[in-house]
């Protein structure tokens, strides 16, 4: 089977999901007689959809990227400005201590008095 093919093969068809022989056991297991029955037992009726949704026609996954590709396509590039003005610069150490490494700045939390004397 050539790349191509292979692409056009549809998300369903490779997907490693339960087959109807383990479906009618699991159901079995529950009591139930089919999924949509399961459903209704697990599921409030106050949360479903009284409607069903309305999702669009199904693609496959090599329309899928097309149509993908194409939205990407109209994406701008535009130059970013981050960093500019930045410096390489040096930070005292009495800074690194006295705010970066001070928690402090940067939590609420408050030790005891025990923890600090030790």
């Amino acid at each position: 089977m050539n790349l191509f093919t292979q692409q056009q093969q549809e998300f369903r068809t490779r997907h490693i999901g339960p087959n109807e022989l383990e479906t009618n056991q699991m159901l079995k297991e529950t009591g139930n007689d089919s999924v949509e029955d399961l459903i209704g037992k697990t599921i409030p009726a106050a949360i479903r959809l009284k409607t069903p949704l309305q999702n669009p026609d199904p693609q496959s996954e090599f329309e899928y990227l097309n149509e993908l590709k194409k939205v990407a396509s109209k994406n701008k590039l535009f130059k970013t400005y981050i960093g500019q003005g930045y410096y390489g610069t040096i930070t005292p150490s009495v800074i690194l201590r006295n705010i970066f490494e001070n928690p402090g700045w940067y939590t609420q939390y408050t030790p005891y008095q025990a923890e600090i004397s030790q």
